[in-house]
């Protein structure tokens, strides 16, 4: 290591800032993550994450190579087809995804414990668990010192606060960094595919990301996840060798509990939930969203029916609300610390790997003696903060209580006019192509960035 690598302090073991951490290995930094849950398993809200291409192009940039392939290997069957629905099954809205093979140009779909199982491995030695950053000093000499809550603390030259959305690095570094609900309750909970759960889905259900949207602005979205390994961990066969020899001998299997499942989240404005609703757990969630959606299809009725109680959990979704820059240090953000946004877009994970790699780039930077530590964290967040908050705003947009929807009587009209305006994109193949082709773009088919390319990492001695 040459005298310029920095020592980096990442707190959160998130999937920016695992992320990170690979890429800093990869390049000789010193890098350390702090995580606040105990054990590998823990500490997971949420099943599934949806990758576009460019949260692949980060990955690629920040994993090794036969970890990358690992990560693609792990992957569920990618989705075929986006469907709107309406309460009853009718199809209102079905686009064909394009079956992509290269594993980096395409969209993915992953289990969010399987993602962090892949993240974590490799640099098991770099992650502290069990500890709760408690808050941090900084230093006459430039460096700054975190704190844990089991009185322990480490001393390096960056600090990165990766430690999601409810982040006590941004709470002492940030104050004015705010979030803000948006109105918007949601219910989340999944089951086991079996014969008789697959059979309750039409068959581009089955294949795709599926959304319902009916009256009083109920709103539910369906993914089926099929992955390559069965219900017992073993190795399905007929996936193809490479794949099954990567997962075989992966060692994060042992710590994954992921098996084939449909995913379900119902959302709702917060006025239509009982007043306990955050208080609710397992059973009772699945029979509330039952009983709030009495005259939707017996198929959907027997979906939540079916939901393992054990996996059902309200969250009250919230938004970070846009903070004007602010002078840089060596203290900064990635991800849901600093940008969380509503799932309206899909695009959070893939925000914060965009961050990943573009703060490992200038941490690199630094390594080469190329910037100091504040002016490679000033072009980090001068990037960072327009698309990060760009993105916030847009995924807003999505999911919001003030979206005349979840109004009494006009939500109705504007139902039926957006499902009118489906239907006619669903007949006309030029509007129906280009929908397909904006909703791709956006999520990062065909762009080619350079804020996804890492620098060479100079040889040891080697001058700037």
């Amino acid at each position: 290591m040459i005298s310029t690598s920095p020592r980096v302090l990442v707190i959160g073991a998130g999937t920016g800032g695992l992320a990170l951490a690979h890429g800093l290995v990869r390049a000789g930094i010193d890098v350390r993550v702090f995580e606040r849950d105990v054990l590998r398993t823990d500490g997971l809200h949420g099943y599934r994450v949806g990758i576009d291409p460019d949260g692949s192009r980060a990955l690629h940039a920040l994993l090794p190579p036969d970890l990358y392939d690992t990560f693609v290997a792990t992957c569920a069957r990618a989705p075929r087809w986006f469907n709107m629905l309406t309460e009853q099954h009718r199809e209102v809205l079905a686009l064909e995804i394009p079956v992509e093979d290269d594993p980096v140009e395409s969209e993915k779909s992953v289990s969010r414990m399987t993602l962090r199982q892949v993240l974590m491995t490799g640099i098991e030695d770099v992650i502290s668990f069990g500890k709760e950053f408690a808050g941090f000093d900084r230093h006459a000499d430039g460096t700054i010192t975190a704190h844990f809550a089991d009185g322990s603390s480490a001393t390096g030259d960056l600090l990165v606060g990766a430690d999601g959305a409810g982040s006590r690095v941004r709470r002492q570094y940030l104050p004015q960094a705010q979030q803000e609900e948006t109105g918007i309750i949601a219910i989340a909970g999944k089951l086991p595919i079996t014969e008789e759960s697959a059979a309750l889905v039409p068959r581009r259900v089955f294949q795709g990301i599926s959304m319902i949207q009916a009256p009083k602005g109920y709103f539910c979205i369906l993914h089926v996840m099929e992955f390559k390994w069965d219900r017992a961990g073993k190795i399905k066969n007929g996936i193809g060798a490479s794949d099954a020899e990567l997962i075989k001998v992966w060692p994060g299997l042992q710590f994954d509990n992921t098996r084939d499942y449909i995913n379900w989240g119902f959302s709702a404005s917060a006025d239509k939930f009982p007043a306990d609703v955050m208080e609710r757990r397992g059973d009772d969630l699945a029979r509330l969203v039952r009983e709030m959606t009495p005259d939707w299809h017996p198929n959907l009725q027997r979906l939540f029916e079916l939901t393992d109680p054990s996996t059902c959990f309200p969250v009250n979704i919230k938004t970070s609300v846009p903070v004007d820059p602010w002078p840089a240090s060596n203290i900064t953000l990635i991800g849901d610390a600093i940008h969380t946004m509503t799932p309206g877009r899909g695009v959070g994970a893939n925000t914060a790997l965009r961050d990943a790699v573009l703060l490992c780039a200038r941490i690199i930077d630094v390594a080469n003696g190329r910037l100091d530590i504040v002016e490679a964290v000033n072009r980090y967040e001068t990037k960072m903060i327009k698309y990060g908050f760009d993105a916030v705003l847009k995924s807003r947009q999505q999911m919001t209580a003030d979206d005349p929807i979840h109004k009494p009587l006009i939500g109705r009209l504007v139902l039926g006019l957006l499902r009118t305006a489906m239907r006619v994109t669903n007949h006309v193949p030029p509007l129906k192509e280009r929908m397909a082709r904006s909703m791709l773009q956006y999520r990062g088919a065909g762009r080619d960035d350079a804020d996804f390319v890492l620098p060479a990492r100079a040889a040891v001695g080697e001058s700037a």
